[in-house]
């Protein structure tokens, strides 16, 4: 039998994952030591194969559970299911093994490929596997899923026809266009808050290579960040606001980097004791404090704003397991 870390490094997951699933009845160790050490047996492995297999096709943690007791959720329609997927994959490398022969062809007869040649090449090539594994990109729906494809370039056109009537980020019209954008983006990444981060710290490092024009992304952000200050403002004073839209302006980008330096780190060093972890807790409590300040009555403000809209959380790539981490890391920094 293995113990709860053992099974944590095996499946390539956090000790914490497996005490959240424990304490949600989704995978329950079917026995403890003496000690009361949770012990996994095989029959407690083959489920947690099909909880990742589910998590990768994009369910949620509290469908899952209902799925695993029915017919549809057994191990053999499962890996199924995962076969079906892995041919998938094998047929897109097919077709870019396909269209690297040609390309190589023609290099090699002394010919120039042409410009949509190139441009092929490049969409083929996609930067997302510098910033996911091959179990990740399965279940990200904005990566394999046509029909979520095809929505992303019509969002993407909507915001080319808005800049152009010049549709100000502050309009109702902007603001029901950035609330589909968020909820589409939410579809996109599976509802996870990690794979969020990345697409978004991918987006930040590789501009426009991720299809989104730079003119089309500074306006959304646009609309999500006055669709956002109008929760804040509930919450927080209009002097602390006027703060926050200076620091957006001037260090906005600096929070997409630093979430996915945290969700890596959070992979590295679960328990958030390492020198790095603790140095992420400074960066975080640093760049939070040039945004609120540090007035005790605009932290509680932003705080409950935080826990009482789940809109303020949409599309940044962070969740309470992230915000838990930190104030581990915050909490063991002799400054804290």
């Amino acid at each position: 039998m293995l113990k709860v870390g053992e099974l944590a490094l095996a499946a390539n997951l956090t000790v914490r994952t497996l005490h959240h699933y424990d304490s949600i009845g989704l995978l329950r160790p079917s026995a403890r030591s003496d000690a009361g050490y949770r012990l996994y047996d095989r029959d407690d492995v083959a489920r947690l194969h099909r909880i990742q297999a589910l998590r990768a096709f994009g369910m949620g943690l509290s469908d899952i559970g209902l799925y695993l007791d029915s017919p549809e959720g057994s191990a053999l329609a499962i890996v199924e299911r995962q076969l079906a997927a892995l041919d998938r994959q094998m047929r897109e490398a097919e077709q870019m093994r396909k269209h690297l022969l040609r390309l190589r062809s023609e290099l090699a007869d002394g010919r120039e490929p042409d410009l949509p040649t190139w441009l092929d090449s490049l969409e083929r090539m996609s930067m997302y596997e510098k910033y996911f594994t091959q179990d990740e990109l399965a279940r990200l729906p904005m990566y394999h899923d046509e029909a979520i494809k095809t929505q992303w370039q019509g969002l993407v056109e909507e915001a080319r026809e808005l800049i152009r009537t010049q549709v100000a980020p502050d309009s109702e019209a902007a603001a029901a266009f950035g609330r589909r954008w968020l909820d589409a983006f939410g579809r996109g990444t599976g509802g996870d808050a990690d794979l969020a981060a990345r697409m978004n710290l991918m987006a930040e490092r590789e501009k426009e290579a991720v299809g989104i024009p730079q003119a089309v992304m500074h306006y959304v952000m646009a609309i999500i960040g006055e669709l956002k200050q109008a929760i804040w403002a509930r919450y927080l004073a209009p002097e602390v606001i006027a703060r926050m839209r200076r620091h957006y302006i001037a260090r906005g980008q600096e929070w997409t980097i630093l979430i996915g330096r945290v969700r890596e780190q959070m992979r590295l060093d679960p328990e958030a004791v390492q020198p790095a972890s603790l140095a992420l807790g400074r960066q975080w409590m640093e760049l939070f404090h040039d945004m609120i300040g540090t007035d005790p009555e605009a932290v509680a403000g932003f705080r409950r704003a935080i826990e009482e809209q789940p809109m303020l959380r949409k599309g940044a790539g962070i969740d309470d397991e992230a915000l838990a981490w930190l104030r581990k890391g915050i909490q063991r920094t002799p400054t804290a």
